[in-house]
């Protein structure tokens, strides 16, 4: 019995236990690597960067390159030549060369002996960086009014820097700003009778603003569709709060038979953050239905700087977002203004997007399947101004 087991080990031992024996290509002369360096956050795959000089027959099917995080990363690839298999390695570099961006205007007007931080005069970002120094460069005096051109120097984590020439305008006095409010109204007949298409529906968005709302008025003024508002985190940090008339709202919009979606307004500052408030609205629904999305409602671009995230990280939690819903049976979307749609947002994976653009034709060229045109809406069952939006179809 012992010479038996000892003849089958010496066996397994000869035939490396099955396995085919694999040889390691220490040469250059199959394969080439075209492209050693990768941008962050790129889309790119093997056939990508490597050249297959003699058009060999790969094993390993053509895969992603990991770009998530910098650093170097190796990489194999296995082919089979001559009836032996053989792996060939690589090195991949990740790197960012991207400089930071401003997306707001560069020409600033401020008080005599201005006492804010002059960098959060601008919104400034990074593709990969949440944390972009800044400094100021010129001669300005801010007890002087004055016009002063200043260069702010912005560099991120990978000492990318990005000059941006602003113009401090320093006056002795500005404006309070208490223009007359305008009284001009959008009367949510004159909309339906432009837009209400076969291919569209006119309805509005509301929130505890809007206080009691007769629903069977709303509906019987044309509306076909309300959102609304389920949840506010009103501070940095905070706990969401759910709007104190969403009950309300959506049971009484349901009964006068509207068709309902709901939408957050967060100041979510992580991956982490957006998805907890995701299962917020889903446990606060408590598996009521829907017609519509949820969307997630992310307004914190006055405050952009202070929250040190990256544009990655901000899409990221979007993404995050709407994925938590979407496995819990719901659709998301995206709720922005056009101006961050084209600025931030970069809905990679064609989000359903709710457009935010107070216009009469819009010329936003994104892809949106609903447009809140308006803030100042009026509407019957409604006591005071209203959003009006389209949904298309």
């Amino acid at each position: 019995m012992k010479k038996i087991l000892l003849i089958i080990m010496i066996s397994l031992l000869l035939t490396g236990c099955g396995k085919e024996k694999i040889y390691e290509d220490l040469t250059d002369t199959n394969f080439e690597v075209i492209n050693d360096k990768i941008e962050v956050y790129s889309e790119v795959y093997l056939e990508d960067i490597i050249n297959n000089k003699n058009n060999i027959e790969l094993i390993t099917n053509n895969f992603p390159i990991d770009t998530e995080d910098l650093g170097t990363k190796e990489y194999k690839i296995y082919y089979k030549l001559e009836d032996k298999k053989y792996v060939y390695k690589f090195n991949i570099m990740v790197v960012d060369t991207t400089e930071p961006r401003v997306i707001s205007g560069t020409n600033k007007t401020i008080q005599v002996n201005y006492s804010g931080d002059l960098c959060d005069l601008i919104m400034y970002g990074d593709n990969y960086s949440g944390n972009v120094t800044c400094t100021i460069e010129g001669d300005y005096d801010l007890t002087k009014a004055g016009t002063y051109k200043v260069i702010y120097k912005l560099s991120d984590s990978s000492n990318n820097i990005k000059d941006v020439n602003v113009t401090l305008n320093v006056k002795e006095k500005i404006n309070s700003g208490s223009s007359t409010p305008s009284t001009e109204k959008t009367y949510f007949t004159d909309i339906y009778n432009e837009h209400k298409k076969s291919n569209t529906e006119i309805g509005i968005d509301v929130s505890k603003w809007q206080g009691n709302i007769d629903f069977e008025k709303v509906k019987n003024a044309g509306a076909t569709f309300v959102m609304m508002r389920i949840g506010v985190q009103s501070s940095r940090n905070g706990n969401i709060s759910i709007d104190s008339y969403f009950k309300d709202n959506i049971r009484k919009a349901k009964e006068a038979g509207l068709k309902v979606g709901v939408y957050l307004y967060t100041m979510a500052g992580s991956i982490k953050e957006a998805k907890e408030h995701a299962e917020w609205v889903v446990d606060t629904l408590n598996e009521e239905d829907l017609d519509l999305p949820i969307a997630f409602d992310w307004e914190n671009f006055s405050k952009w700087n202070s929250f040190r995230i990256s544009f990655h990280e901000v899409n990221a939690m979007v993404n995050t977002f709407i994925e938590t819903v979407q496995s819990k049976g719901y659709e998301g979307m995206l709720y922005s203004s056009k101006n961050y749609l084209v600025n931030i947002w970069e809905n990679k994976k064609n989000y359903p997007v709710w457009l935010a653009h107070y216009t009469s034709k819009t010329n936003y060229e994104g892809k949106y399947i609903m447009w809140q045109m308006c803030n100042n809406g009026r509407i019957d069952g409604i006591n005071g101004d209203v959003d009006i939006d389209i949904l298309y179809y």
